[in-house]
């Protein structure tokens, strides 16, 4: 399993370049929170209707999902660098000209070329924090996540402060940023390699005729409509300032970020991603049906609004994982046609809220967007075996391509192997050499597994190292043992998730494969890295049905004592599972 090296355990001990990207992130996922505390303001600044003010929320998104079409190619095309820079420059145009607008509709249109700019920007952005990441990417990953819950958390609040000023103030404010982070971004990331073939811009289209990645992407389009359509119509009804808005979309978001990053991965440990995305759905069809039947009482709103990030942090980063999960086509692609698809639901939804509201009154839009939260249910439902099984499979590690990959000869049938697992670290080689002594000493086959991760962050999944890169690793290993005279299997694992979903695809290929003892070392990881990503060992640990033994390199005797070679014999032998 891939592993940071340890003296860089600290997530935040990263390359300038890894930074500047963050930076740009926390500014990135500010910008739609960032408006929602001046819609009041600019509605009245500029004699506008709350359904002409929410096309801001139309134009964006809908820009959004037809770029995220093209972004693919266009990133394989032009490089990574490249369309992060050009992505940075097209945000701070757009968001310095909306600032200098004097008209609905000319902030409308360049909230459109912002959409454009930020699309290039999130296709890319992860991709390049993994890449740049010192060490390997579990502290990349965790910088990300630190950058999601920031920008979420305080766009609202930066929004309300500015906006409390002036309703121009949140769009000159994240022109201002953004070109910060584009000098960052130019002078600090290097250029990175292109892909061996680009990406074909029709790939996303094609993709959505798989059965899986149609039926997730439809239950996200639902998902989005309801969500939207809250986050362009709730502030009216509460009836509170810039900086009072800015406060409360604070909390809201706050309680995202924290149910996306931490909260998420272990329910869907604990229950399941169909069960737990049940629930939410409903939880989340719940508030915002209180949000219309109280639209009148600004306090009812409020509360249900900040409650929703509970709801809407499980969801993102589930629906994220479960399309990672279902889709027979490459990461990008199917990164690339789920976006398109539920941000048409999100881009739509403001406008249509808008157009109910003016001709009833404001409950209505609201009423719907309950009623799409429940009828994403029936959507999700009719994909339920196709995501069990795939999520079965995660387990086993065979969650996407390339799933279990054999590296070396097969372990002999019916044998019972000692499997050790192993990561991109320099006390690989000690822990396969101690994995090794067990394997000799109770005469059982050795096998060598690395688990590759497929990362989720929100709406992003970037896999974190190159296929040939984790089967050079295990090759390695294999010749080295070889030339001790030593002869071992190999296998390549992969796990959709955080560093707790790829202990327990260990712990299923282990029972699939008939081990009676999983080799595995102490993690180089730091305690916050560990608690946020999740922990490998423990996950391994509760989640196996053998022996788990833990290996320290620097105490490893170089001969098993009788007491533990008695135990591991029993446990080694068939007809004795521990």
């Amino acid at each position: 399993m891939s592993a940071p090296h340890p003296k860089s355990a600290s997530p935040f001990k990263q390359p300038k370049a890894v930074w500047a990207v963050a930076f740009a992130c926390v500014i990135s996922f500010m910008g739609i929170g960032l408006v929602d505390p001046i819609l009041p303001a600019l509605a009245d600044s500029l004699h506008a209707t709350p359904s002409q003010v929410s096309l801001l929320f139309s134009s964006y998104l809908i820009v959004t999902a037809v770029a995220m079409l093209f972004v693919g190619w266009f990133s394989s095309r032009f490089g990574a660098k490249r369309t992060l820079v050009i992505g940075l420059s097209v945000i701070v145009v757009f968001s310095a000209l909306a600032g200098t607008s004097g008209s609905i509709d000319g902030i409308v249109g360049f909230r459109a070329g912002w959409g454009l700019g930020n699309a290039l920007f999130i296709a890319t952005s992860l991709a390049v924090i993994v890449a740049s990441a010192s060490g390997g990417f579990s502290g990349a990953i965790i910088l990300y996540e630190t950058a999601l819950g920031l920008g979420i958390a305080v766009g609202p609040l930066l929004g309300g402060e500015l906006g409390g000023i002036s309703w121009r103030g949140p769009f000159f404010g994240v022109a201002v940023l953004m070109a910060i982070a584009l000098v960052a971004t130019a002078l600090f990331v290097p250029n990175l390699p292109k892909p061996e073939r680009p990406t074909s811009p029709l790939a996303p289209l094609k993709a959505l005729r798989h059965r899986g990645l149609l039926t997730m992407g439809i239950m996200a389009l639902l998902y989005n409509w309801g969500f939207f359509t809250m986050l362009g119509y709730a502030p009216y009804p509460m009836e509170l300032n810039a900086h009072q808005l800015g406060l409360v979309f604070t909390g809201w978001g706050l309680l995202v970020a924290l149910f996306s990053v931490f909260f998420a991965p272990r329910l869907q440990a604990r229950y399941g991603t169909a069960p737990v995305l049940y629930a939410n759905l409903v939880g989340l069809g719940i508030v915002m049906a209180v949000i219309a039947a109280g639209v009148s009482t600004p306090t009812v709103v409020i509360v249900a609004v900040v409650l929703s990030g509970v709801f809407i942090g499980i969801n993102n980063t589930l629906t994220t994982q479960a399309v990672m999960l279902v889709s027979p086509v490459e990461r990008p692609v199917a990164s690339s046609a789920y976006g398109f698809v539920r941000f048409i639901g999100g881009g739509l939804a403001p406008y249509a809220a808008g157009r109910l509201a003016d001709a009833t009154d404001l409950s209505v839009p609201f009423y719907l967007g309950a009623a799409t939260f429940l009828l994403a249910i029936p959507v999700l439902a009719s994909g339920h075996r196709l995501l069990s099984q795939a999520e079965q499979s995660n387990a086993e590690g065979e969650p996407v391509t390339p799933s279990l990959a054999p590296v070396g000869d097969p372990t002999p049938a019916g044998a019972t192997p000692v499997v050790v697992a192993v990561g991109a670290h320099e006390r690989a080689a000690a822990i396969v050499d101690a994995a090794a002594r067990i394997a000799r000493d109770t005469h059982s086959p050795l096998e060598v597994v690395h688990v590759q991760q497929i990362a989720v962050v929100e709406e992003q999944a970037e896999s974190t190292e190159d296929t040939e890169a984790g089967r050079a690793a295990v090759t390695a290993h294999l010749d080295r043992l070889a030339a001790q005279g030593l002869t071992a299997t190999g296998q390549l694992l992969t796990s959709v998730g955080d560093h707790g979903a790829a202990g327990r695809a260990l712990a299923r290929h282990a029972a699939d494969v008939g081990a009676r003892v999983v080799a595995v070392g102490h993690s180089p990881r730091g305690a916050l890295a560990q608690f946020a990503d999740g922990g490998f060992t423990s996950a391994l640990t509760h989640a196996a049905s053998c022996t788990v033994v833990l290996v320290d390199p620097a105490t490893a005797p170089r001969e098993l004592s009788a007491d533990t070679l008695a135990e591991l014999r029993a446990a080694v032998a068939p007809d004795n599972a521990v």
